[in-house]
């Protein structure tokens, strides 16, 4: 170790960490000496933020351990925050080590100088406040596979001590993880303390793999009902609690994470554990989701503040419409919900409405709430009249942002009730409220105006090069003239920076009507950005009616991504499916888990559509 008074001797001026130049470290590590709170959290936050910056480690990093580690040792009020921070910056899986970069990486100058000083910290396994005795065990643990034999004997030895005696369950639970890195054996299902047993069963949980022994399921089932009360769930190495490394390892085999979920619901939900693992299913896996929302409803009564109700109504809203008949007994459970003055109305209401309750019109009319009504214009056709009045009486009150945008995208599938918007339609675009979804329905809308006309002419003339794209589309809708839109999307498509993906998606509406502009989007199926080239494909084939140049940039992009899913739907469209994309077709369509995550604030899973465009190519001929 060293102390500040060394802290000269080190050339901090020619090292670096994330903010360039680590001049700054010598004075923050004297500031963990003195006796301001305030300053010394202020510096522990910025060495959190510089040497070791999400996860990554810098040249000044390791020069800063010895003076770390003497600090963690003469600055007790602070000393779990230090030891973590030692074991953050040594993270690292021993594969990292078997990398011919590894000797001379800046994790591994961390690692040596760690090891050098973690003698002199190896007291703190013994402190008298049990957080400082677990993160001295992450400490311990983050370098287990770098000791020198003599050393890691009598770390052994200390960390054996804690095991066998520690008075805190949960610090010998912490002790087993790290004995078992140097494989201890057996592991002790029978122990007496529930934290020890919870442990081993998720160490043997790990090593075996899914599908996991029934006489493991049982212990994680019953001895993880119960959050650790000890409030202090640090990340082991590898940066996951064992609160989340569990969770992680039960949703590898769904129907252990079912059983457990279900045994946590059922005592209780502490913290929310149960409902919180059968929404990890839901996302992991799928056609999972009667068995989750059947968990989720079991767990509703258990919910103990307002936070958690609405969290776990918003996920039964985001998967109830996957369900082919909802129950009665949840429809009502959300029906009663969605008629509550509280917060958890807005969530229930929305998740009445995918469920295709009919109550949940009534309900909405008399409280509007805009996800929900353009929930309810794809649900509730048949009641676009009375939508319809929502929606312009909401438009005409003031609604902006995202709420008027919902509220917009919702006239289109309300066919012709939709056209009595078109005054607050041209309202919204002349006080941009909304304005590129305003431009989009009024040009669906079908019937042009002297106002409309104006409306749209005045948002070709702004700046926002979005909104000029929306009225050049919808005022050739409207007037059949391709002049102005080319014209626009011409100057669009020339400019040096911008979306171009977006304005090239938006060039479908006029087909072969932007023939001129060929010249433009030709070079861009090949574009560096992938997102640019699958909108020029799909342009393209709009323009030419030709899928020869479109089906090979798409096939390239297709896959389980953002814009690979793109590029699938377009094929689809095209009505083409690439021989060669057969099999990774097959993959997509009939994996049991999950290849797509959520996208946040979207009505579709991404995954649910991958499956739907793959199952709808591998039809074709």
């Amino acid at each position: 170790m060293k102390s500040p008074a060394e802290l000269d001797a080190v050339q901090w001026q020619t090292l670096t960490h994330a903010y360039g130049p680590a001049v700054d470290v010598p004075d923050l590590i004297r500031a963990l000496h003195q006796d301001d709170d305030t300053i010394v959290d202020e510096a522990v936050h910025e060495l959190y933020g510089n040497i070791h910056h999400q996860g990554t480690v810098y040249p000044a990093s390791a020069p800063a351990v010895p003076f770390l580690a003497h600090a963690a040792r003469h600055v007790p009020r602070k000393r779990t925050e230090l030891l973590m921070l030692l074991a953050a910056l040594a993270d690292h899986t021993p594969a990292d080590t078997e990398s011919p970069h590894w000797p001379r990486g800046p994790v591994a100058e961390v690692c040596t100088e760690l090891c050098r000083v973690l003698p002199e910290l190896l007291p703190c396994l013994t402190d008298a406040e049990r957080p400082v005795r677990r993160a001295a065990l992450r400490v311990v643990a983050a370098v287990a596979d770098l000791l020198p034999a003599g050393l890691r004997a009598s770390v052994e030895e200390r960390v054996g001590e804690l095991y066998a005696g520690d008075a805190v369950p949960a610090v010998r639970a912490d002790a087993l993880v790290v004995l078992n890195r140097s494989g201890r054996e057996p592991l002790p299902f029978d122990s007496p303390w529930s934290e020890v047993r919870l442990a081993a069963a998720t160490l043997a949980a790990k090593r075996s793999g899914p599908p996991y022994p029934a006489e493991l399921v049982t212990i994680l089932a019953e001895d993880g009902a119960e959050p650790d009360p000890g409030e202090d769930d640090f990340p082991w190495p590898g940066a996951d609690t064992p609160e989340s490394h569990l969770t992680g390892l039960l949703t590898d085999d769904p129907d252990a994470a079912l059983a457990v979920a279900a045994h946590w619901i059922d005592a209780g939900d502490l913290g929310s554990r149960g409902s919180w693992l059968a929404r990890e299913i839901a996302e992991v896996w799928r056609d999972r989701e009667p068995e989750v929302l059947d968990l989720l409803l079991a767990a509703l009564p258990h919910q103990r503040d307002t936070r958690s109700l609405v969290h776990t109504l918003d996920v039964i809203g985001r998967w109830v419409g996957r369900l082919p008949e909802p129950g009665e007994e949840l429809r009502d459970t959300l029906y009663d919900y969605a008629r509550t003055d509280g917060e958890t109305a807005r969530p229930a209401l929305l998740a009445l409405v995918r469920s295709r309750d009919p109550r949940a019109v009534d309900v909405l009319l008399r409280r509007p709430d805009a996800e929900a009504v353009r929930a309810a214009a794809t649900v509730f056709p048949e009641a676009g009249d009375e939508l319809t009045a929502v929606i312009r009486e909401e438009l005409s009150a003031g609604a902006t942002g995202n709420a008027a945008a919902a509220l917009i995208a919702a006239l289109e599938p309300l066919g012709a009730p939709a056209r009595r918007a078109r005054p607050e339609l041209v309202e919204c675009l002349r006080t941009r409220r909304a304005a590129v979804a305003a431009a989009r329905q009024l040009g669906l809308d079908g019937i042009l105006t002297g106002e409309v006309s104006s409306a749209l002419r005045e948002a070709g003339r702004s700046s926002d090069a979005s909104l000029r794209a929306a009225a050049a589309v919808a005022r050739y809708r409207l007037a059949g003239d391709p002049v102005p839109a080319l014209r626009t999307f011409e100057e669009l498509l020339s400019a040096a920076r911008g979306p171009a993906h977006r304005h090239l998606g938006s060039l479908q509406p006029l087909g072969r009507a932007a023939a001129p502009l060929l010249p433009l989007v030709e070079p861009m199926l090949t574009a560096r950005q992938a997102w640019t080239r699958a909108a020029a494909a799909e342009a393209h084939h709009g323009i030419t009616g030709s899928p020869d140049d479109a089906v090979p940039v798409l096939a390239e992009l297709a896959g389980p991504s953002p814009v690979g899913l793109h590029a699938l739907k377009a094929l689809a469209v095209i009505g083409r499916t690439p021989e060669e994309l057969r099999p990774a077709l097959r993959a997509y369509a009939f994996s049991p888990r999950r290849l797509l995550g959520a996208t946040p604030f979207s009505e579709d899973h991404e995954d649910e559509e991958l499956r739907a465009a793959a199952w709808r190519l591998l039809t074709l001929a």
